[in-house]
């Protein structure tokens, strides 16, 4: 989920007063994970970790043999915490340049480039694209942070925004859906054809890593790795409990959030005939209900069950072939862990799943930098991309090396 707005800011005595009526009760610890390969550290209890790349990015990740301790107050309730992190939460101040990208449709969508980079960066700096939450963008706090700390490891970045989202424009009458890949796939042919030199990599967060997925699925894929936060795995699940208790807050936030850049370029759907139910996407109540009216139809669904069975990317994991990390949170009010498809995990060798006791949907409100700063998750996140991209340089050297080698033992046989 991408900032919600739920009317005014809560003052925080609201959230703490929230945090004493749902309570608080530490979850239990997480069997440790064994690890094969006497390299690898031990990850702490506090932690699930699994999968069947485990064994080729744990030892990388030195960070997880110390225990998730969530921020007091802010962390020990899930919906504190998601709420805090989205009002609360500082917001890095970075200068982005835009540009917009037409889409073989006629579509269009933002990319938001660090300004200067081209610059200071060389050209084969390794490239990070980053994939906002369902109706989020450039300016979201999550993604700003991602990106300096990104940009402090001499990384190019650039965010996507999907069409209607963090300003980008609508030039025809589509928006996004989770099932819809042809612009992911048409923004990472674009950044890899500008900068052929470099090794791309994405970062996306919650409905961002849904509609990601089918990019890490080819052998083909020019992705040299990617990370998926909040992730709701199961469509149809998340949509299950996205009706229950306080989570319907967030349903109706994102429903208006939905409504509102509908709203901007009705004009482009008026004369739209068929199944469509544009007065029932205006107005939606639901994210089901904006679905229903608008997404499902748009992409070809019989009906808002269907769309959500089919484009629920643990259809998709057993089939990831570049190194994929999940990150999830117990906890998630939006992401249910109950969704996780930790089998289809466990027997890819490509991917690793860790779960955190706590966190909410991307609050994370723990480690050096909370309340205000950086989520728990960011420094994780930035060791494994690391660690994928000095292997690259690893390979790419010793590829280097054996063709020096071959050419030497060439000019010794042209020498006798």
């Amino acid at each position: 989920m991408a900032r919600a707005y739920l009317g005014n800011s809560p003052p925080l005595s609201y959230l703490r007063h929230v945090s004493h009526l749902h309570g608080y009760t530490r979850l239990p610890a997480c069997s440790p994970l064994l690890v094969t390969s006497s390299a690898a550290p031990m990850a702490h209890p506090s932690l699930e970790i699994l999968g069947g790349g485990c064994d080729l990015f744990l030892p990388a990740l030195s960070t997880l043999t110390r225990p998730y301790d969530p921020y007091p107050v802010i962390g020990s309730n899930r919906h504190v915490e998601t709420i805090f992190a989205s009002f609360y939460r500082s917001t890095p101040d970075v200068r982005l340049r835009r540009e917009c990208l037409r889409t073989a449709d006629d579509g269009a969508v933002a990319l938001d480039w660090v300004s200067g980079d081209d610059r200071l960066l060389p050209p084969d700096s390794p490239l990070l694209i980053l994939l906002p939450g369902l109706t989020g963008g450039s300016d979201d706090s999550y993604v700003k942070h991602m990106l300096v700390r990104a940009k402090s490891k001499g990384w190019r970045v650039v965010v996507f925004n999907s069409r209607g989202c963090g300003g980008s424009p609508v030039t025809t009458p589509q928006f996004y859906s989770a099932s819809f890949l042809g612009d992911m796939c048409e923004v990472v042919a674009h950044v890899g054809t500008r900068y052929p030199k470099a090794n791309l990599y994405a970062v996306g967060w919650s409905l961002g890593a849904t509609f990601s997925f089918a990019t890490w699925e080819s052998n083909a894929c020019r992705l040299s790795g990617a990370v998926s936060l909040c992730n709701p795995f199961n469509l149809v699940i998340a949509d299950e409990d996205f009706h229950k208790g306080f989570n319907n807050v967030y349903d109706k936030a994102l429903a208006n959030s939905l409504c509102k850049i509908f709203k901007k370029h009705a004009l482009l759907f008026e004369d739209m005939g068929g199944e469509y139910n544009i007065p029932l996407a205006a107005n939606a109540k639901s994210v089901r209900e904006f679905d229903d009216g608008l997404t499902r139809v748009s992409f070809g669904f019989k009906s808002v069950d269907d769309y959500y069975s089919n484009s629920s990317s643990s259809n998709s994991i057993k089939d990831v072939c570049t190194p994929l990390l999940c990150i999830q949170a117990e906890n998630d009010p939006i992401a249910p862990n109950r969704g996780i498809p930790r089998e289809d995990i466990k027997d890819n060798p490509n991917c690793m799943l860790m779960v955190t006791p706590k966190g909410g949907h991307l609050g994370w409100v723990a480690g050096a930098e909370a309340p205000f700063g950086a989520p728990w998750t960011d420094p994780v996140v930035m060791d494994f991309l690391e660690h994928l991209q000095r292997g690259k340089l690893e390979a790419f050297s010793t590829s280097n090396l054996e063709g020096v080698h071959r050419s030497s033992e060439g000019l010794h046989i042209l020498e006798v």
